[in-house]
């Protein structure tokens, strides 16, 4: 898992809109990147649903939200029209980014072992060095507690 103090390796994905991001191009700002499991499920949607609901204040303090998911760019934009989403959403289809950061993990569930994403936030400062960072997030309370660190950081 990347941990505080290591720089962000560039990458490139597609957003909801099939535009490609990449971190050369977000690089200077604040960034807080979020991994999570899957669109449309019940932590997933409350998770975006606060990132997108505290999107003005982070924006205020010089700082964009990008989720992370294994799902494809079509469920992203479904997901984004569903729930009013106004937060950017990246495609990780081919789990690359989220095993550069160290999420794509074992998981068990029911006694079943499997593949998955592990919720996880990292807050990165715009030289590009992981300045906090969060595993295996609960997401009540969370979106609070990224502002209050991005505010002491700053």
């Amino acid at each position: 898992m990347i941990n505080i103090g290591d720089k962000v390796a560039d990458f490139c994905l597609p957003n909801q809109d099939e535009e490609e991001i990449c971190w050369r191009d977000i690089k200077g700002r604040w960034v807080v990147l979020y991994f999570y499991p899957k669109d449309n499920t019940p932590g997933c949607t409350t998770e975006a649903c606060e990132f997108t609901e505290a999107l003005p204040d982070f924006e205020s303090l010089n700082a964009i939200v990008l989720g992370v998911s294994p799902d494809s760019p079509l469920k992203h934009r479904n997901f984004i029209a569903k729930k009013e989403l106004k937060i950017t959403l990246l495609a990780d289809e081919e789990k690359e980014l989220c095993k550069a950061f160290g999420v794509w993990q074992q998981k068990k569930n029911f006694g079943k072992e499997y593949m998955g994403v592990v919720r996880s936030t990292f807050l990165i400062d715009p030289d590009g060095t992981v300045a906090q960072k969060w595993e295996k997030v609960r997401v009540k309370g969370h979106v609070e507690a990224v502002q209050q660190k991005l505010q002491e950081l700053i």
